[in-house]
């Protein structure tokens, strides 16, 4: 479909919450980078990063080509209040039990956003989500193996420690599906189903993993969603991150590296 200019805003929102959850994401999970807890997972919490970086680009990319800024420029340019990621890709990895558990969650949440948008009537985002879902496939393959074995295979430790990693990431995660302003507009056009949707694929798919996990999964109606992210409310620990990534580009803003 060429995309009408109505709908310019409303698409362009929905890239900056994608882009910008998996350009957050990413550098933090590269902070594992020489730190994981075996070489296995340095290696695959690096290379994973990798990836969500690159989709970061590509959603940038879109974006430049709706007229907005170029990617870099975009990623490395903006304070805080300017994001639209959700609050759980912000906070600082914490333990090995907690990163993992983001992953999972995350993940599984990004799996089916992707699925979902190979069917989307703005064709340059259902190409991309096409293109990037053997990437997904692989990074909740990661996740899940590891969430089942520290939950149901490992020490009493790690099942207690994979426990309080749920509980405490699972309100943070919720605000992933933050509502939007354009919610209605992007499902009557057929570019995106919603956010409801999307956390009703998401619960229907962690429950039975955390099942086998032997993890208890509270009760959502009770959880009050992390909110705030989407509308540019962050945490205190964004803008250090964001300083820390643009520290050597906004240096020499315009130096060709």
């Amino acid at each position: 479909m060429t995309l009408a200019p109505e709908l310019v805003p409303a698409v362009k929102d929905l890239l900056y919450r994608m882009a910008d959850d998996v350009l957050i994401l990413g550098h933090r999970h590269s902070e594992w980078t020489g730190l994981g807890p075996i070489l296995e997972e340095d290696i695959a919490f690096s290379s994973i990063a990798q990836d969500k970086l690159g989709h970061a680009y590509a959603l940038y990319q879109l974006l430049h080509r709706l007229g907005e800024a170029e990617p870099d420029r975009i990623a490395f340019f903006r304070d805080a209040p300017e994001f639209r990621c959700c609050h759980l890709v912000e906070y600082p990895n914490g333990g090995y039990d907690f990163s993992l558990m983001r992953h999972f969650l995350f993940d599984i949440a990004e799996q089916w956003r992707y699925h979902l948008l190979e069917r989307s009537r703005y064709e340059p985002l259902a190409q991309l989500a096409r293109k990037v879902r053997g990437e997904l496939k692989y990074h909740v393959l990661h996740a899940t193996q590891w969430v089942v074995h520290l939950g149901a295979k490992g020490t009493e430790e790690s099942h207690q420690r994979m426990q309080q990693a749920l509980e405490q990431t699972l309100p943070l995660a919720l605000g992933i599906f933050e509502p939007g302003p354009y919610d209605e507009v992007l499902a009557e056009a057929g570019i995106f189903p919603g956010e409801h949707v999307l956390q009703e694929r998401w619960l229907e798919s962690i429950t039975p993993i955390l099942h086998q996990a032997q993890l208890q999964l509270p009760d959502i109606a009770t959880l009050t969603p992390a909110y705030g992210g989407r509308r540019g409310i962050h945490t205190e620990y964004l803008q250090p991150l964001l300083d820390e990534m643009g520290e050597v580009i906004r240096s020499e803003p315009e130096a060709e590296w």
